[in-house]
């Protein structure tokens, strides 16, 4: 009998990194699948992503009866993450003991990991976190090790985020290195062109860079601070900009606030969010990326596009050459774009995987003894 892998999404990042291992697991007879979605894809102002989730998986599904996407409101206006947790245990633990899977799968470091993870714990179902072990700054860090704590099973990026788990306690044999899933999709030969993502978008420019700013939860006034410095340079610049709004942290109306100075400036576009094949277009085509988004210092890179990291938001991740870390001053962020003016792009980093995923996830998936790991944990220390 088929096993049942939940899948668990609540932002269209997260989405990105699933959807090569949904797409795997769909095409095994071994398994099959079934979608919780929930947090920002169902908010109108971040254009309603659930309806990106039903395009990937194919329409084709719904109109045959298949019960494979669930979709929750976990949130209001401005809730506060704690009782976006809260929602979201209440609507998962209700639609597993209606539709009890046979392993969680969550990633990374938000709200929604959380409480996938700990429905899976509490229930005694097996829960996997994909891209434990990562490095991350605010209050995103302390959830990521949280969800790690709580996950059966680890499928990471790298050896460093491996040895993190390991100093975690967590036992070796759980931990299996996939790379990021995300790069599955952008080393694929299926990306959109330009042309057709500009069209699609109705983008009207060639060059640009790309500005993806969130809100730093622990430091509210950096936010308000960096949002508003950002807005200034790209009202004095000469640079067309592609902006993406920020997630839904606390803070987010403060960039939204800063935003409002930006609407109808001919050189900016501004979307609530992107496709991701087609954001990876932009990504991959784009002068540089302005902001504290992980697509900075682990995307950006694979396609060796500079970025401009502001801020703490990334601090102690990944760190290279085509990334150039500013304190959030106007001056700085100029400084660092005329920098990149008339670069050409770095060479490729394959340092969060080389494309082959989704490949390793079905493996490990196949092997039965992964399915005898162990529900109740221990502590494994690491010897001296």
């Amino acid at each position: 009998m088929a096993k049942n892998i939940l899948f668990l999404t609540g932002t269209r990042a997260d989405f990105g990194k699933l959807k090569p291992l949904i797409l795997k697991v769909d095409a095994s007879p071994n398994f099959e699948y079934s979608l919780f979605v929930t947090g920002m894809h169902t908010l109108s102002r971040y254009g309603y992503t659930v309806d990106e989730v039903y395009k990937a998986i194919g329409d084709h599904r719904l109109s045959q009866g298949f019960r494979s996407v669930h979709t929750y409101v976990n949130q209001g206006h401005s809730e506060p993450m704690e009782l976006v947790l809260a929602n979201t245990i209440n609507g998962l633990s209700r639609y597993v003991n209606e539709f009890r899977p046979d392993m969680i799968v969550v990633h990374g470091d938000r709200v929604e990991a959380l409480a996938g993870a700990t429905v899976g714990a509490l229930r005694n179902i097996l829960v996997a976190h994909v891209e434990g072990g990562e490095l991350s700054g605010t209050v995103d860090e302390l959830i990521r090790h949280a969800v790690s704590k709580l996950a059966h099973v680890h499928f990471v990026a790298n050896d460093e985020a491996a040895n993190r788990l390991r100093q975690l306690g967590e036992n070796p044999e759980s931990i299996f290195i996939i790379g990021s899933p995300d790069i599955d999709i952008m080393l694929s030969q299926s990306l959109p062109s330009l042309e057709e993502v500009k069209r699609y978008y109705n983008i009207g420019f060639n060059e640009y860079g790309l500005v993806i700013f969130h809100p730093v939860t622990t430091d509210l006034e950096e936010t308000a601070r960096v949002s508003e410095e950002i807005v200034s340079v790209i009202l004095s610049s000469e640079t067309n900009f592609v902006v993406v709004f920020p997630n839904n942290d606390e803070g987010c109306e403060l960039i939204f606030s800063a935003y409002e100075k930006l609407k109808g400036v001919p050189r900016v576009a501004m979307f609530p969010s992107l496709r991701i094949e087609y954001f990876l277009t932009l990504l991959k085509n784009g002068l540089f990326v302005l902001g504290n988004s992980s697509a900075g210092v682990r995307e950006a890179p694979v396609y060796g596009v500079y970025s401009i990291n502001v801020e703490s938001r990334q601090l102690n991740r990944f760190n290279h050459p085509s990334i150039i870390n500013v304190d959030g001053t106007g001056e700085s962020i100029k400084n660092a774009i005329e920098i990149i003016k008339g670069q050409p792009q770095r060479k490729p980093v394959y340092h969060f995987g080389d494309g082959n995923s989704a490949e390793s996830f079905l493996s490990v998936l196949d092997n039965d003894k992964l399915w005898e790991i162990p529900k109740q944990k221990q502590f494994i220390d690491i010897e001296s």
